[in-house]
């Protein structure tokens, strides 16, 4: 085992950057709810939004570049898909999960997930696990520069590598539709829960079972990741919950 190294928190995302619509970029008319409903669902699957921030489609169309209807269209399809929250008095906030959800949701994860890890270890190239390589070097450099945005990304980036080198198109649509459920939780990583293992970081396993091509331990090393790494975001989501019924 590892002894571990010192850590530095993790600072928040500056508040601008957390409530701001600057990461996303104006579009053409083209297919205009098609590509609005693109760039949201991309941004969400990134982390880029914050677990209960309000929306407001005029700003959002404003951001985009295009006219109110595409937008209020494509928000329409994402509370649908219950990554957006429609709020009394037509609010819009981005949904979290309760800590029921997100473990419920997490051992749906554990099986299609490690479905695709595994599928990913037998037809994975040398080029993608370069991609997953640097993936996980700026993940590691962002946390330790408490940089939590870039940290939340990178750690997208290597995991979306991974299921889509799988090359099985529908089981990476229903994973990408849990990850937009997913995605804006993992904020509250930093600072309050960063990942952290018994020993090596699990990232370096799934790399080691794919050089490998070893399905089984591709497999293994990402439920480990999974459970072990997101202990942190239990503990914090149950202790968020403890202190909204003492409120109440």
């Amino acid at each position: 085992m590892n002894a571990e190294r010192p850590r530095r928190a993790v600072r928040p995302a500056p508040r601008e950057e957390a409530g701001g619509l600057d990461f996303l970029t104006p579009i053409g008319r083209e297919n205009l709810t098609g590509r609005v409903y693109g760039e949201l669902r991309q941004v969400l699957l990134e982390g880029r939004m914050q677990p209960g921030q309000r929306l407001k489609i005029r700003d959002l169309a404003q951001a985009l570049g295009v006219s109110e209807t595409p937008v209020r269209e494509a928000v329409m399809q994402l509370v649908r898909e219950r990554a957006l929250r429609m709020e009394e008095a037509k609010a819009i906030t981005v949904a979290g999960l309760t800590l029921a959800q997100y473990l419920e949701l997490r051992e749906v994860r554990l099986a299609l997930e490690g479905l695709a890890a595994g599928a990913a270890a037998r037809r994975i190239t040398d080029a993608t696990i370069r991609t997953m390589e640097r993936a996980h070097a700026e993940l590691i450099r962002a946390e330790d520069a408490g940089e939590a945005t870039p940290a939340v990304l990178a750690n997208w980036r290597f995991h979306h590598s991974l299921y889509r080198a799988a090359a099985m198109p529908e089981l990476l649509a229903v994973i990408e539709g849990i990850w937009l459920r997913n995605g804006p939780m993992l904020n509250y990583l930093y600072p309050h829960a960063r990942p952290t293992y018994p020993g090596r970081h699990r990232h370096l396993d799934i790399l080691d079972g794919l050089r490998a091509r070893d399905p089984h331990a591709t497999r293994a090393a990402l439920m480990a990741d999974m459970i072990e790494g997101g202990e942190g975001l239990v503990r914090h989501l149950a202790a968020l919950e403890k202190a909204a019924a003492t409120r109440s």
